[in-house]
């Protein structure tokens, strides 16, 4: 499936329910089903800065495609940031870098988080965009 497939997919589930309050809701749902990583993932090494919540996250290039992961003591961190890994990881570079996390905001779930939170969406934006550039041919 391509990032413009799965993005049609994700804005129809979400937009499907009645609110950002209720979209985020059902992502922190999604989060709270997914167990912790294990505590080598959880390595000071894999932590994103300046965000208040811990969250972790890697990114690595395998066969060509991008693959991420992530983790987060926060439940709301882990759901909006676990979505963007989801998003992302299989995919190749290019395909990466055409499609920004820009669809999320019309959905209203960006408008629900804290200045913290959406700085920690943009941190790993950030990092994924950084290996996709990093791997682009």
């Amino acid at each position: 499936m391509t990032l413009a497939e799965k993005q049609v997919e994700i804005t129809t589930r979400l937009a499907a329910l009645k609110n950002g309050q209720d979209r985020l809701a059902l992502l922190v749902a999604q989060a709270k089903k997914i167990p912790p990583r294990p505590p080598e993932f959880r390595a000071d090494e894999n932590l994103i800065p300046g965000c208040l919540a811990r969250l972790w996250f890697t990114a690595q290039s395998r066969d060509g495609l991008c693959c991420f992961d992530c983790d987060s003591d926060s439940l709301v961190v882990k759901a909006i940031a676990g979505l963007l890994c989801d998003f992302y990881s299989g995919h190749a570079p290019a395909e990466i870098l055409a499609h920004d996390p820009g669809f999320l905001a019309p959905l209203g779930i960006t408008q629900h988080l804290t200045p913290n939170r959406r700085n920690a969406l943009s941190k790993i934006w950030e990092r994924i965009r950084q290996l996709a550039e990093a791997n682009v041919k």
